[in-house]
């Protein structure tokens, strides 16, 4: 066996290990996105009940101040906003961690443009590394756990974040929140959202046709009228009991959301990657049957030649 077909049988062999694991966590991925999305259907009614308890308690009730409604107004000096970026701890996801990082940097140069200062607040080794790398400050970072976010870890996030939203300025303080993750549309789209997490901006809660029984009927105008609420021990203490648990768990959501993208990107990639395997393990195939071919055209040649020669020394003696 010649040398270059040794050298094509050996890159066959290659190609075909790493096949095997492409396709294994192809499979991985595929059934992981399933309990990610299971996990983030879990969350939702809560969040919605969540949301609509703060909407009540906050738009309905006159002359409401809260730290975390309220927009403080521009005073003199640099302004400063929390950035929370998620990424993924792992790569081996296409532009996943890519594109979230580039929605950060545009997020960042738009504050920078209105005179305010991004501190970034990380999670995902990923977006550690590019900070790091870059030799940029960062507030605080969280790893080990995009793939498989858990309620706790959603929590020590939120409660650095709202620790750096009501410590005063001056002490180094934020002024705003906001969350930049990749919202999992289906396991084609995928995309990156930044939103502003706080002040919350509190409006009107729509009635829908199924919150009849709890309204408190129609106006003159056919208008449906909510009804007057107490709250006990009063606004502000419900609204502090409220507002960090929703802030908890839109962060839960965000990194359930990120860990089902960061799935489908990672099934998507290793799915590309098998497929550019097999099609290498054609092409390698084909090139060693060439190689083959030629060698024993080669050998042919050889052993034809030499029964010529061999035949003409005995003619000629």
């Amino acid at each position: 066996m010649g040398a270059q077909l040794r050298v094509y049988r050996r890159r066959i062999r290659s190609v075909q290990a790493t096949k095997k694991i492409t396709k294994a966590m192809e499979l991985i991925a595929s059934s992981r996105i399933v309990k990610a999305q299971q996990a983030v259907e879990a969350s939702l009614p809560y969040a919605v009940q969540l949301l609509r308890s703060v909407g009540l308690a906050a738009s309905h009730t006159p002359n409401i101040h809260h730290p975390l409604l309220t927009l403080e107004p521009e005073v003199e000096g640099e302004q400063r906003a929390a950035v929370l970026l998620i990424t993924a701890d792992r790569g081996l996801a296409g532009a996943y961690s890519a594109n979230t990082i580039k929605a950060a940097e545009r997020l960042t140069e738009n504050l920078a443009a209105k005179g305010v200062e991004a501190v970034p607040f990380l999670v995902g080794r990923k977006s550690v590394s590019f900070y790091k790398f870059r030799e940029r400050e960062v507030a605080e970072s969280w790893t080990g756990f995009t793939d498989a976010p858990t309620y706790e870890d959603a929590r020590k996030i939120s409660d650095a974040l709202l620790k750096a939203f009501l410590t005063p300025d001056d002490e180094g303080g934020v002024d705003e929140i906001y969350i930049v993750y990749t919202h999992f549309v289906n396991r084609v789209t995928q995309e990156p959202r930044v939103r502003r997490m706080l002040p919350m901006e509190i409006v009107d809660v729509p009635i829908e046709p199924a919150d009849e029984p709890i309204t408190g009927g129609e106006d003159k105008g056919g208008t449906p009228v909510l009804p007057l609420y107490d709250f006990e021990p009063g606004v502000e203490a419900v609204l502090n009991d409220l507002l960090p648990k929703y802030l908890h768990h839109l962060i839960f959501t965000a990194l359930l959301l990120s860990a089902a993208s960061e799935h489908a990107a990672r099934q998507r990639a290793m799915k590309s990657a098998t497929d550019n395997a097999d099609d290498l393990m054609k092409t390698l195939t084909r090139q060693a049957n060439q190689a083959r071919q030629a060698e024993i055209t080669q050998e042919i040649s050889e052993i034809v030649g030499g029964a010529d020669a061999l035949s003409s020394a005995t003619s000629g003696s």
